[in-house]
């Protein structure tokens, strides 16, 4: 697993949508393809969604355009990739490469976003074992960055809470969907339910709707948006007095492992994206 944070400026001012994630997620594909087209084509087909992206982090103008926000000319803004596919390496290096090597900025819809500096952390699977085997807190406290989007099993449903079992099997299902052979979790919905306590954050709880991409209407022969709803802020999960070791370590996990994988569906498209603190003590 991969966390990459690129850090760009604008040379110029330009306006982005709100919901800046699908550009970001066009342009970086766009860079993978200049390198090996072959991988372009496997992250973007794959059924499995191994790669989290997110919003641009920073100061932004307001717009007097709807739905659009302004980036500043020189202006550092952050941008974070999760990445849990197998061949993580070979994703990073095809995505690196043009950026570092070749100095290719990154292309948005209105203007490029020149590199000033990119950082790359690896964790394996047993460092996350490692690291949880040494916790003995009680809380999972998880701030929602981006908006999180979780359709309730194969309906049009969002969920528009964090609710416990909605949040952790969806982190489960996608743990299961990349890990080596022997590493799969056989978690019931319903011990989600029974040994996890959600306690959300009122004052950081918003609800959006997030632009996620466009596709052109034949019959009104326009691009349309398509959107989905999503949630932000901040809950903390408490484990149950009688929540078994191994289930406080196992959800202890998935929690690690969302910050690569993010929360949700279009987790390529900016939404779903978290940061993760292990409390010690429920406060």
């Amino acid at each position: 697993m991969r966390q990459i944070l690129i850090k760009v400026r604008p040379k110029d001012a330009f306006e982005v949508p709100h919901s800046d994630g699908y550009q970001i997620y066009s342009a970086l594909l766009a860079l993978i393809n200049s390198k090996n087209p072959e991988v372009s084509e496997r992250i973007h087909d794959s059924p499995v969604r191994t790669m989290s992206i997110g919003s641009l982090y920073g100061k932004f103008e307001r717009s007097d355009k709807k739905g659009l926000k302004r980036l500043v000319p020189d202006e550092l803004y952050t941008l974070r990739i999760g990445v849990t596919d197998p061949h993580e390496e070979e994703i990073f290096q095809t995505l690196v490469y043009p950026i570092l090597l070749e100095r290719r900025d990154i292309m948005l819809d209105r203007g490029g976003l020149d590199v000033d500096h990119v950082e790359d952390k690896q964790v394996s699977y047993d460092d996350l074992f490692r690291r949880v085997a040494e916790y003995r807190g009680s809380t999972l406290d998880i701030r929602f960055l981006t908006p999180t989007c979780i359709q309730y099993k194969n309906s049009d449903v969002t969920e528009m809470f964090p609710q416990r079992i909605a949040v952790f099997h969806s982190i489960l299902s996608k743990w299961n969907q990349v890990c080596p052979e022997g590493y799969r979790m056989d978690i019931k919905r319903d011990e989600f339910g029974r040994y996890l306590i959600e306690k959300p954050d009122i004052r950081s709880y918003k609800t959006h709707s997030v632009l996620v991409s466009t596709v052109f209407d034949r019959i009104k022969d326009h691009p349309r948006p398509i959107f989905k709803q999503g949630f932000m802020g901040r809950c903390r999960y408490s484990f149950t007095p009688d929540a078994p070791r191994s289930f406080r370590n196992a959800v202890t996990i998935l929690a690690l492992f969302s910050e690569f994988s993010g929360i949700g569906s279009s987790v390529t498209r900016g939404c779903g994206q978290v940061s993760v603190i292990l409390e010690e003590k429920v406060t």
